[in-house]
């Protein structure tokens, strides 16, 4: 195996590669590293590379590997590499939340997340991209490199995960973590072609910190493929003591599941679909077309379709009110920040407003969720329009930045808002080369439903050997 093809092989893949011991941690982590030297001054995926703590790790693991007798008993990621986002602490680690304040604080422990990914095996490459605090469905924060997209770099990864896309599809590491509160990895996922799989709420925990915005957002994985999204939400999930809410592990787990694919259904799925959501209106062309695609799939595959969808009127302005108070919550001074957010802070509500709106998308995600009742899926775009330039919306006054953002992340916010699991992945492509897809959303706390057809999908029409030429030729 070439080294390209070895950097594009999936992470479940890597890590029996080194159970076998045809390659070793080591050789893994230099790869990666010297793919990211190579390739990442053009894409701006990481904020922070640590090279030295990453290769005595896998050194360490290397050796530990040699004089193991049984490798089947090591970590299920035993030595397969991965980037934390730069939302979340790593200790000894720089840990900016993609702001020029912060650029320079190190933390001084790990998340609860991060924990897990160690405890899995893990070696960690470095931080990635995200655009300031979390706000922006672009990573383009002040202080530092654009997150580009490795199929046109002229165009954005997304965000907020932006770079752990961007890395993700540039073959800069083979799998990543991130984390969604408005579709933030769902959208990176859309932009670069890759699987992003938003949890339940309650189903990864936040420790040691408090709900993750009110329970909008929550730590995801993004994989090339369905089973490695499936496997690292696997190791991702779990209850930490004190966790506001939780849900049980799966039985069996999500990779297992992901393995079963469509043979995971006892019966025909019931699933409704819509290019058209209120009060939005209707998807362009492209992303219409992707999900016409999908569910004509979904009907050859034996699922029965329909046409419905819930109504999303009066979620964005309360939705909006809630999403805003994280740049207070933030505690950096208005000049701070960027341009965005410091008008972002100027419309933050006080506490009576926040909680009238937190009361607002209470009841507007009753409703969503009464959808559910008989339907198992939806499927809607992920976004209302394929992915936008880097810098396209730098001469739009804030207002109309605002407006621009509603627009074409719409269909991802309503499903942080009633906490269901969502999973993003790629269709095609469009005639330009950039990548496009659909989101499948499921019932609460249904991972399971979802996983299982997206891998059914996926079989069908497989698109991890798509790779962009950018991360081929250098």
């Amino acid at each position: 195996m070439n080294q390209v093809d070895l950097a594009f092989t999936s992470a479940l893949e890597q890590a029996r590669l080194i159970r076998d011991r045809k390659i070793s941690p080591l050789e893994l982590t230099q790869l990666y590293l010297d793919r990211i030297q190579q390739l990442d001054p053009q894409l701006g995926s990481y904020f922070t590379v640590a090279t030295d703590r990453a290769l005595a790790d896998a050194k360490a693991k290397t050796e530990q590997l040699a004089n193991h007798t049984n490798p089947e008993e090591l970590p299920p990621f035993f030595g397969v590499p991965i980037p934390i986002k730069d939302l979340n602490a790593v200790k000894g680690m720089p840990c900016s939340y993609g702001s020029r304040a912060l650029a320079d604080q190190i933390a001084e422990r790990d998340d609860g997340v991060v924990m897990r990914i160690k405890q899995a095996g893990f070696t960690i490459l470095g931080k990635t991209a995200t655009s300031e605090l979390g706000s922006l469905p672009y990573t383009e924060p002040d202080g530092f490199r654009p997150a580009r997209n490795p199929w046109d770099l002229d165009y954005t990864a997304g965000g907020s995960s932006g770079g752990a896309a961007a890395a993700l599809a540039a073959g800069l590491c083979p799998i990543a973590q991130g984390s969604d509160g408005g579709g933030s990895i769902r959208g990176p996922a859309f932009c670069c072609g890759l699987v992003g799989l938003k949890p339940s709420r309650g189903r990864v925990s936040q420790f040691p910190l408090g709900e993750g915005l009110s329970g909008l957002a929550t730590n995801a994985p993004l994989g090339r493929t369905v089973a490695d999204a499936a496997a690292l939400l696997d190791v991702m999930a779990g209850y930490f003591p004190g966790d506001p809410y939780w849900l049980p592990n799966p039985d069996p787990s999500f990779l297992t599941i992901a393995q079963q694919g469509g043979n995971y259904f006892e019966r025909p799925l019931k699933i409704a679909f819509s290019t058209t959501l209120d009060p939005l209106g209707e998807a362009d062309a492209i992303c219409k077309q992707a999900v016409l695609d999908a569910v004509e799939l979904l009907e050859s595959l034996g699922h029965q379709i329909q046409p419905s969808c819930p109504n999303f009127t009066g979620l964005v302005e309360p939705f909006i009110d809630v999403w805003q108070t994280s740049i207070a919550a933030s505690g950096l001074p208005e000049m701070a920040l960027g341009e965005m957010n410091r008008w972002l802070l100027g419309r933050t509500s006080h506490a009576g407003e926040y909680v009238r709106s937190m009361s607002a998308l209470h009841a507007i995600a009753r409703q969503i969720v009464a959808f559910f009742e008989t339907v198992d899926v939806l499927v809607l775009p992920t976004y209302m329009h394929t992915t936008i330039q880097v810098g396209q919306w730098d001469r739009c006054s804030p207002e109309e930045t605002l407006e621009n953002i509603i627009r074409w992340i719409g269909p991802c916010p309503p499903f942080n808002a009633t906490g269901q699991p969502a999973i993003a992945i790629p269709t095609g492509f469009t005639a330009e080369g950039l990548p496009v897809g659909i989101q499948l959303i499921g019932r609460p706390a249904s991972e399971a439903t979802i996983v299982a057809l997206a891998a059914q999908i996926e079989a069908a029409k497989p698109w991890s050997h798509h790779r962009p030429a950018f991360a081929i030729d250098g």
